[in-house]
């Protein structure tokens, strides 16, 4: 399986890893020891802790790039390209969103926090338009 393919279940894999380690945890530990209620929880008004805020929009981070990898991906495939700058950029991209989603929930919203997530941000950018173009130019 190509690099990418493998990167792009990564992706996923740590989309549900976020949920799962943080909103859902949060949200299951205090439903099951009955201090909230299930209803109580609403996507439209975040309430609670500070870091579960961050959380929650880390894994919205992840939920709205995972789209556009996986479509840079799938034109790959359909292309036939697979090149190691594809797999380059796509382990990039990985690391990148991994260390945004640790710094996102981690650390405060500071300016320099804000600044730091942001560059990991921009190196997915910078990969995924890279790698649109690259498969776009070696595909036609």
């Amino acid at each position: 399986m190509p690099v990418p393919v493998w990167v792009l279940l990564g992706f996923a894999g740590w989309t549900l890893g976020v949920l799962l380690g943080t909103v859902g945890l949060y949200r299951w530990s205090r439903i099951l020891t009955r201090r909230a209620e299930i209803r109580v929880f609403r996507a439209d008004a975040v309430q609670d802790e500070d870091w579960y805020r961050r959380a929650m929009r880390a894994h919205a981070n992840c939920v709205e790039n995972l789209p556009v990898y996986a479509a840079i991906v799938v034109a790959a495939l359909a292309a036939g390209v697979d090149t190691p700058l594809l797999d380059g950029l796509a382990l990039a991209l990985l690391g990148a969103r991994v260390v945004q989603s640790v710094v996102h929930i981690a650390f405060e919203e500071t300016s320099a926090a804000v600044s730091v997530r942001f560059a990991f941000f921009f190196v997915q950018l910078v990969c995924m338009a890279w790698m649109g173009v690259y498969v776009a130019m070696t595909a036609g």
